[in-house]
């Protein structure tokens, strides 16, 4: 029986999840917590990795394993390969300042062309979010530590260098889909590129480590733009070499007794997600953990010049056009700690509120806003009366506006073409009752809602098992419940007149 692992290393833990390679049985897990924050030490993701591998028994007998890994985390690295200094997470919005000044820089001033510049290039235009908005901050708040960049990685491309036990910088790997997330990769390339590319994953041909046709590749006159260096400085920058996505990127740290681990390439935590649910195109993700995530596997890439939607990469060849939120599930625990209520409480109280909730609007913005675009935006509740101040309505209030939140990033998706057919649920948020039961109704189209379970790191498993085997394992199709209910629209009307008054009062305080 060969076994492989996958890893999930989150914002908030490192999950490892083990499984036998041909069938995808579950065999064991392991989990440790990450510190809270947006900026960390990424020692302390390498120390919550080794504690979830002991606690879920070991690698003693696993043949391959995977990391997938919150995307857009900056790590730094100097000549030596160490760490200049804390990484920056996604959700550290310090960098929304640079991220305006980058769009308006490619346009030579002017915001509208640079977000097109930005869009045409990389299929994204930047955010606070992104790894080269970050990097912006860095050359004009810390020009010491900018200065002293050897090599920039992502979370899962030194978790996997760290488990390979390698120094050197030209060791370092990623694949499409983080890279994708970095702001100075191009996923798509040409039509030509994107057509040799695809289903990499899902067809034995490459599956075993051939190399698909490169679409696009890093932009290092982006990179430069950046850091605010000449493009001469910016080449000599190691960026991770991009794998394939059935490629062994090595082997593991001989000397810690891992030498007889392969290595997968890994992948962004949202490409892992559409991987362990076996999503197809014309199928979407829809997570809700402490991101909100809209992404629907498709066939071909976007080049959107709005900013909503990302033009991101899948785990398999194809693309993900993901749309993302700064504020999901703990919009839910922030107005259950308010109501003093447990889960199920909490659940009941919701769902024994009329729609609508008597009136009452949250608008989730609780630590800024990335869909729409409003990194400094702020929640706000409308509606309030002596009728409509009820604690059913508040919890109801608040599952509708989160809802309603992620129902504008669905749109966004079909605005640009891209086809939202079924819709699969997941993350903390999907497991309660009240959200799974107004999802369909907000949504406006049924809903699947696989069992709780850990699917990044599965879908990190099952790629170690394409590495491992040479092709991809017929793993069997996740079960699912579906969820329909007749859509209400004056929910969302009730929303977007609230969201638009939020919007004006963030863009406002932003002058």
């Amino acid at each position: 029986m060969m076994l492989v692992a996958g890893v999930d290393s989150s914002t908030q833990s490192c999950k490892v999840v083990i499984r036998e390679a041909e069938s995808g049985r579950f065999v064991r897990a392991g989990s440790a917590p990450h510190p809270d924050g947006t900026e960390l030490d990424p020692e302390h993701w390498w120390t919550a990795l080794r504690i979830a591998v002991d606690r879920a028994g070991g690698l003693d007998d696993v043949a391959a394993i995977s990391v997938a890994g919150q995307q857009h985390g900056m790590i730094c690295l100097n000549k030596a390969g160490d760490v200049i200094r804390p990484a920056l997470l996604w959700n550290d919005t310090r960098s929304a300042r640079a991220a305006r000044d980058l769009v308006a820089d490619l346009g030579g001033g002017d915001p509208a062309a640079g977000a097109a510049a930005w869009a045409g290039a990389v299929g994204s235009v930047p955010v606070a979010s992104f790894t080269v908005t970050k990097l912006r901050w860095l050359a004009d708040h810390e020009p010491d530590s900018a200065a002293r960049i050897a090599a920039i990685a992502l979370p899962h491309d030194w978790l996997t260098w760290r488990l390979s036990g390698a120094r050197s910088l030209d060791t370092l790997r990623t694949d499409r889909s983080d890279a994708s997330g970095t702001g100075y990769y191009d996923a798509i390339g040409t039509a030509a590129d994107a057509a040799g590319a695809a289903d990499t994953f899902g067809g034995a041909a490459d599956a075993s480590g051939g190399r698909p046709v490169s679409a696009g590749g890093y932009r290092r006159d982006l990179l430069a733009l950046a850091l605010r260096r000449t493009s001469g400085e910016a080449a000599r920058i190691r960026l991770p070499e991009v794998a394939a996505p059935g490629e062994a990127v090595g082997r593991g740290d001989p000397g810690a007794g891992l030498g007889h681990l392969l290595l997968g390439p890994g992948c962004g935590d949202n490409a892992g997600a559409a991987l362990g649910l076996g999503l197809r195109p014309g199928e979407c993700l829809l997570s809700l953990g402490t991101s909100g995530v809209v992404a629907a596997v498709s066939r071909v890439g976007t080049r959107d010049a709005s900013g909503a939607v990302a033009g991101f990469a899948d785990a398999t060849g194809h693309h993900l056009p993901l749309a993302c939120t700064l504020n999901a599930s703990r919009v839910l625990d922030v107005t259950r700690r308010l109501l003093d209520v447990d889960r199920d409480t909490f659940d009941a109280l919701a769902l024994r509120a009329e729609p609508g909730a008597g009136g009452l609007v949250l608008v989730p913005y609780l630590e800024g806003e990335r869909t729409p675009n409003l990194p400094t935006a702020t929640g706000s509740l409308h509606g309030l009366s002596l009728a409509s101040t009820t604690r059913e309505n508040l919890a109801r209030a608040s599952v509708e506006g989160l809802l309603c939140l992620m129902a504008e990033c669905v749109d966004v998706l079909r605005a640009r073409s891209v086809d939202v057919g079924r819709v699969t649920m997941v993350g903390g948020g999907a497991r309660s009752r009240a959200v799974r039961t107004l999802a369909p109704e907000v949504l406006g189209v049924p809903v699947a809602t696989p069992a709780p379970g850990e699917y990044v790191a599965d879908g990190a498993a099952r790629q170690a098992a394409a590495v491992l085997l040479g092709c991809q394992p017929a793993w069997p199709a996740v079960d699912a419940a579906t969820h329909t209910a007749s859509p209400r629209p004056e929910v969302r009307e009730r929303y977007r007149a609230a969201a638009a008054l939020a919007a004006a009062d963030a863009t406002a305080g932003a002058v």
